[in-house]
């Protein structure tokens, strides 16, 4: 008993939960026929019981027996929400006559109240002599995997793509039907869109759809496996000549070798791709009339209007609220909230719209509702003035204007403390905005010129010799790095010095062939900054005369060239560790008496 009431239970939310396709009646014409072939004629109703059905009868072919009835049921749950469908489907069988073109009269059928009827629909008889002609001479047919052999070439006429527009001419803002549907004779395994949809010049309101190759149509005489790949509804947003293209396709079909097995012959699919470009869809868009009367701001349609007040009693600074309501079909997700007018006594807020559409068929269906919230400020009288709603109405090719009533309302004094006209308080929403800061009621500048002050001339004079300064140092630190020469010879000494206090270190720690490596590599350093000459350059010839040409005395000259010949001697004497100290004075005095040297 638990289970079966929990089936009862699951049964009775899926039907709660059902979400009913739309009612539809179609007709399902033959597939390939030849002169003197039996073949039926389907009348599809699809989500509605039907009653009253009248079919015509097919000139030039004779009705052998119908209608044979059947019916279909099927539920489908898809993340909870459960969607039924159904269909009953009358067909009768006829008797084909001579070859040529037949057409299949409409059929009308009464469901839910209301009467549905096909669109007529015409297909072909073929000569009975076409049924032997080869396969590869035969037109390709849906039905006829022999006319799909694999080589053949696709015509134009077997798959493509095209655009189905409700209407040819339209005004502005009116609501259009687009549908891109594919037309195919072969089974597709691969869509790809390579060049999107482009609807220049227009607002689209997109629909859903799921494209899956299961409806048959006949469409110019031949059969076609057909699939929506997109439905919309389009607002032209200028008048002229609009071009809609669907776009491009690179498409797989799906085409059969015939391979012989011996004793009997199988088909192996093969696959063929082709590049299919849509045709392209025009559509004459007239100009609202002109002159457009005052209060019209765009909306396109057929419209009703209604307001009302929420409350009786209104006090000050008690919010209120006058909600608007527009409903119809047309463009109402682009019109524009009214602007009413209130007194200049009541404080107005951004009104709160909300719009809720569908679409039945070609047109959008939909209300838009726009809440204004107010709140008196002064005890009185008032009256909220009435509102005028303009809209065009493309059937009658007239303006439309929809007038609202005008409020009186008798506002009383309120219990809460008005806020100051100075300073609003701000909801504490955000902690992190605050009030700007007003400052004084009266606030008073002194105007004194700064020029009349004694510390302005001070910091003027001190900025002027701060800048000739700094002018000054610029242009001597310009000059000296400049002169590279300049530089090395004034660096010598300094470079020398700190040389020979890494000779003194390899000297206190007894390594004398460090102490003399370091003592020739001070003292020839010394020279080539000294001289602007290169090590590679330096002898005792050149050192003798560039010193003497530059000024120094041969005393000084004479030292330095002792120094130079004790160091390389002293490098391969033994026992030279006991000369250091005597060397290392010896070439700190020749430096020093170099510097200090008057030319």
């Amino acid at each position: 008993m638990k289970r079966f009431s929990l089936f009862i239970l699951l049964g009775t939310l899926l039907i709660c939960q059902n979400v009913f396709a739309q009612v539809s009646f179609s007709v399902q014409p033959p597939t390939r026929v030849y002169e003197g072939d039996r073949f039926p004629i389907t009348f599809r109703l699809s989500n509605a019981d039907g009653s009253d059905l009248s079919v015509s009868q097919i000139n030039g072919c004779t009705l052998l027996y119908g209608p044979s009835v059947s019916q279909r049921q099927s539920y489908q749950v898809t993340n909870g929400k459960a969607v039924s469908s159904s269909s009953v489907e009358y067909t009768y069988y006829y008797k084909a006559g001579k070859a040529g073109q037949y057409t299949i009269p409409a059929a009308s059928v009464m469901a839910d109240g209301k009467r549905y009827s096909t669109k007529a629909v015409s297909f072909t008889i073929h000569e009975s002599a076409d049924r032997d002609k080869p396969a590869s001479q035969r037109p390709v047919n849906v039905d006829d995997v022999d006319t799909q052999t694999a080589g053949r070439r696709v015509n134009s006429d077997d798959v493509f793509v095209r655009i189905i527009l409700s209407k040819s001419s339209a005004y502005e803002q009116e609501a259009i039907g687009c549908t891109i549907k594919l037309y195919t004779k072969y089974s597709i395994s691969s869509f790809m869109p390579t060049k999107q949809p482009s609807f220049d010049g227009c607002l689209i309101q997109e629909l859903d759809v799921q494209p899956s190759l299961n409806e048959m149509e006949t469409y110019n005489g031949q059969n076609y496996m057909t699939a929506v790949l997109k439905r919309c509804i389009i607002f032209p947003q200028k008048s002229g000549k609009l071009t809609i293209n669907s776009g491009n396709y690179d498409i797989s079909v799906v085409q059969y070798d015939n391979v012989n097995m011996g004793m009997f012959q199988v088909r192996q699919p093969r696959e063929a791709r082709i590049k299919v470009s849509s045709n392209t869809g025009s559509l004459n868009i007239l100009p609202l009339p002109q002159p457009q009367p005052d209060g019209f701001t765009g909306a396109v349609g057929s419209f009703s209007i209604d307001s009302r007040m929420v409350g009786n009693t209104f006090r000050t600074n008690d919010p209120a609220t006058l909600i608007y309501t527009i409903k119809g079909t047309g463009n109402i997700k682009y019109v524009k909230e009214p602007e009413i007018d209130f007194p200049t006594e009541f404080e107005q807020y951004t009104p709160k719209s909300d719009i809720q559409t569908e679409v039945h068929g070609n047109e959008v269906y939909g209300s838009m509702t726009v809440e204004y919230t107010f709140v008196p400020q002064s005890v009185g009288d008032f009256s909220i003035g009435s509102d005028k709603f303009v809209y065009f109405n493309p059937q009658s090719k007239q303006y439309v204007t929809l007038t609202t009533p005008a409020y009186s309302i008798k506002v009383a004094k309120g219990l809460s403390t008005p806020v100051s006209a100075e300073q609003k308080d701000v909801e504490n929403k955000n902690s992190d905005i605050r009030h700007i800061h007003l400052g004084e009621k009266s606030p008073q500048q002194a105007h004194i010129l700064v020029v009349t002050k004694g510390w302005y001339w001070e910091l003027y004079a001190g900025l002027l010799v701060l800048t000739v300064a700094l002018i000054v140092i610029n242009r001597r630190q310009t000059k000296l790095s400049a002169d590279v020469t300049g530089r090395r010879t004034a660096k010598a000494s300094k470079v020398a010095k700190r040389r020979l206090k890494a000779a003194e270190a390899f000297m206190k720690a007894g390594n004398s062939e460090k102490f003399y490596e370091e003592m020739l590599r001070a003292l020839w350093g010394y020279l080539s900054d000294k001289l602007s000459m290169p090590v590679s350059q330096l002898s005792r010839e050149n050192i003798s005369s560039t010193l003497a040409s530059k000024g120094y005395s041969e005393e000084s000259t004479a030292g330095l060239v002792e120094v130079l010949d004790d160091c390389e001697m002293a490098r391969y004497t033994p026992d030279s560790s006991s000369r250091m100290d005597n060397v290392y004075e010896k070439g700190v005095n020749v430096i020093n008496n170099l510097e200090n040297c008057k030319r």
